[in-house]
């Protein structure tokens, strides 16, 4: 379609404005995509002039002027209604990540060597002079490559206007041009100690990130399409959910990732029909109705962390990992954990041992009449379901017998950058932070640490979507969960990141748990690794150091996408792929110079495993069988709590 055929003269828009009745401004006839201007003197078809993507300002500022009107009434009221939350002091540091500090070492290692950020000086001096040159033979007509590209999955600049349009080009090269130039610049820094430079290499992106063009309204080409096709009511609906999610937040900025009010615990997420039944301070174990007329002996007791909740195992129907193992013919037990409020806040790492994994294990039995199962953990819940299984091969506890991890470490040592988090000036900012929540760690604190390690797609994108665009937050199951945030005891969650991410206490052999100092290398049970290609809090190269450290016979198996869509990958869906390697070099390296890749979902793969590994059938049993009587309907209350 040409540039004619899609912009419409800027006369002609304001005469559909005229004759649009001023009762309904909130529907507008869209206005067509705005494409970039081509080069100087060049024609739109039929011969009248192309237009640039920001002729229609002149036009979009009439909008704008009634908007802004509508704007401050909307305001006034949030501010009238929340006053006294405004004037509440902050109960945190103005910088609990110790962003200034890193900063302060940054800039001494730049003040002690001037020649070399000199060097870098020219040296960004002569980038830009070849920009600029390159963008001076475009602008006579030339067809001249870029001098900068962004990575291949950068999706900021998707629009064709980055690249059509001559202004938007050159801001868009600018920009990729100084980010590459000051990465480098950190990266290269002497002076500092490794820590210290990652710690700034890390916050520089979150400053990169957060300067992108494609934050600026004024410069978002989707934005500006946005607003002419809304007639600036984008802006109003934006200025909304920006105080909406203020107010959610009492003061703090809580960004919706997804549409909080559509999905409900029960309903249309979590529907998997089954029973609590079993339940103390800290969790609820859920029984699952049963889909076959057998099952497998051997029940299958599921660890899903406790920083988040468990129904990411149990979406939808379509999409529910509990769903389809019961469907396989698996009598399935899932530990759903306490939203603990300041009452729990002494409780321990040991404790969620001893009252999560052991309590299970004893209720699971009650059950069932069965001594041993099979064990699933996930991420956190991986992690104690090593430590627990070391723990009790040093006692002679074999009930578990054989245990599968979901993108789960028990060798922090190349944790990736979470690690930045857990130095002792964080950690101390951490502890004050949950003092000041009454001994427990807000949810909402977690959730932020996480989006920052992908801030362009867990930050950015959404302040663009809900407050640039006034888009409604959408309708996703996975976003849903994970807005949907848990508290975590101080006790606990310190002892997870000094004894693990810290000091790396279980990997060395140095962890004491009960009084037993714990070995990984004792556990000799069948073990199945499952780590996720592109995962971002437990890389695949961390979760294959913790595959090397058991003693048993262990498969490790890698999925295509992260940390959470690498594991929720319904067969059915016919998404992303895995790569699967018998053998367990030294290094994950070679493992995947070995490995044979598969299409699809790593479920069936998996599931074969486990058929061999946990064998023999009984009839179906169902929840209240056994000695435990159901307390109550599946999901159970203990999710339903908010944060």
């Amino acid at each position: 379609m040409t540039q004619a055929e899609q912009t419409p003269a800027r006369g002609k828009k304001k005469s559909a404005a005229r004759k649009r009745t001023p009762k309904d401004p909130t529907k507008p006839k869209a206005a067509k995509a705005l494409k970039a201007a081509p080069p100087p003197g060049a024609a739109a078809e039929g011969g009248s002039p192309s237009k640039s993507l920001f002729e229609d300002f002149d036009a979009l500022s009439e909008y704008l002027a009634d908007v802004t009107g509508k704007s401050q009434e909307v305001v006034r009221e949030f501010f009238t209604k929340n006053a006294e939350t405004m004037k509440r002091a902050p109960t945190i540091s103005a910088d609990p990540l110790n962003i200034r500090e890193s900063f302060q070492e940054m800039m001494n290692s730049l003040a002690a060597d001037p020649g070399t950020v000199m060097q870098r000086q020219i040296n960004l001096w002569g980038d830009y002079a070849k920009l600029m040159a390159s963008m001076s033979r475009r602008m006579a007509g030339e067809d001249v490559p870029p001098a900068i590209e962004p990575d291949p999955g950068d999706r900021r600049f998707s629009h064709p206007a980055w690249r059509e349009n001559q202004l938007l080009d050159f801001v868009k090269q600018s920009y990729l041009t100084y980010a590459k130039w000051l990465r480098s610049t950190v990266s290269q820094l002497e002076g500092m100690d490794e820590h210290a430079r990652k710690k700034a290499e890390f916050y520089t992106q979150q400053f990169l990130d957060a300067i992108a063009p494609t934050n600026f309204p004024v410069l978002n080409p989707e934005v500006v399409e946005t607003a002419i096709e809304t007639k600036g009511e984008n802006f109003l609906k934006g200025m909304k959910n920006l105080l909406d999610d203020l107010d959610r937040g009492h003061g703090e900025l809580a960004i919706r990732q997804a549409d909080l009010e559509y999905f409900k615990l029960g309903v249309n997420v979590a529907t998997t029909p089954g029973k609590v039944i079993y339940q103390n301070e800290i969790m609820q174990l859920i029984q699952y109705d049963p889909m076959t007329e057998e099952v497998a002996k051997r029940p299958l007791l599921i660890f899903p962390p406790w920083i988040n909740k468990f129904y990411i195992l149990d979406l939808q129907p379509q999409n529910s990992f509990i769903r389809w193992m019961i469907e396989q013919g698996r009598t399935v037990f899932v530990v759903s954990w306490v939203n603990p409020g300041p009452e729990l806040k002494d409780k321990t790492f040991e404790d969620y041992i001893r009252q999560g994994l052991f309590e299970a294990l004893d209720a699971v039995k009650q059950a069932t009449g069965e001594e041993n199962v099979d064990a699933i953990g996930y991420c956190i819940g991986g992690t104690m379901l090593a430590t627990a299984l070391a723990y009790m091969a040093r006692k002679g506890d074999k009930r578990i017998k054989s245990a599968t991890f979901f993108t789960a470490q028990a060798d922090f040592k190349e944790s990736g950058d979470l690690l930045l988090f857990v130095d002792d000036a964080q950690l101390d900012a951490i502890e004050k932070q949950m003092d000041a929540a009454g001994g427990v760690l807000e949810g909402r604190a977690m959730a932020t640490t996480f989006n920052m390690l992908r801030s362009n797609d867990l930050i950015w994108s959404f302040v663009i979507d809900n407050y640039m665009k006034g888009k409604d937050p959408a309708k996703f199951d996975i976003l849903f969960w994970n807005s949907d945030a848990t508290r975590m005891p101080k006790n606990v969650h310190l002892f997870y990141l000094r004894e693990f991410y810290q000091h790396n206490r279980l990997a060395k052999g140095e962890m004491v748990i009960g009084g037993e100092r714990l070995n990984l290398h004792e556990i000799d049970i069948p073990i199945f690794m499952q780590a996720g290609e592109t995962d971002h809090i437990a890389p695949f190269n961390s979760v294959y150091r913790t595959a090397k450290l058991f003693g048993g016979p262990v498969t490790y198996m890698l999925a295509g996408s992260g940390h959470i869509a690498g594991v929720i990958n319904h067969p059915s869906k016919k998404k992303y792929h895995h790569s699967t390697n018998e053998a367990l070099p030294a290094t994950v390296e070679e493992w995947k110079a070995g490995a044979e890749r598969h299409p699809g979902s790593w479920w069936p793969y998996w599931m074969s495993w486990l058929n061999k590994t946990s064998k023999g059938r009984v009839p179906a049993r169902r929840p209240g069988d056994g000695a435990l009587k159901p307390l109550e309907d599946a999901p159970g209350s203990y999710v339903k709590v908010k944060a």
